[in-house]
């Protein structure tokens, strides 16, 4: 379907803005996802913070070509969105999280990560970093456990003295 000049610049500026504004953005292909999913993924990427825009490749392409990032971009195929975000892991993460109950219809096919372009595998790795709440769980029960180990050793040597 054709679109008018007027409504392309909207999209162009709508991506340029989104592209320049993020700190991490995903390439999705999206092909094959029921409009219920989409409205999902929506509010769940909204609700965190993320950006949800779908728009043709060859628009994606020019602002891409313009925004000067560094590397090798990935192949845009198939119906391409962008998720975007303050966060540097949050739009990669969100999607990543959708894609794992709907393999067939939603993938991560690239994106943009602190200025470079990252491939699927980069961008799938960044996407399985666990969340900071998580990681501070995490370090608090590595740095605990040394110290439960010590206390059920004195436990154990005040019971054999007790005994």
């Amino acid at each position: 379907m054709a679109i008018s000049k007027d409504k392309k610049r909207a999209i162009v500026e709508k991506v340029t803005d989104a592209v320049s504004g993020a700190l991490s953005v995903v390439f999705v292909n999206f092909h094959g996802l029921s409009v219920a999913d989409t409205t999902n993924l929506r509010k769940k990427l909204t609700a965190e913070g993320i950006g949800y825009t779908v728009a043709k490749k060859t628009l994606i392409g020019r602002v891409l070509d313009a925004a000067g990032i560094t590397g090798e971009r990935p192949a845009l195929k198939g119906e391409v969105a962008l998720a975007y975000g303050k966060d540097l892991i949050a739009p990669a993460r969100g999607v990543y999280e959708f894609q794992k109950k709907h393999k067939k219809n939603i993938s991560i096919i690239g994106g943009i990560f602190e200025g470079t372009y990252k491939n699927q595998e980069e961008m799938t790795v960044i996407a399985s970093i666990p969340s900071l709440q998580v990681l501070r769980g995490q370090f608090v029960n590595l740095i605990n456990s040394p110290i439960l180990g010590f206390v059920r050793a004195l436990d154990q040597i005040a019971e054999k003295r007790e005994g």
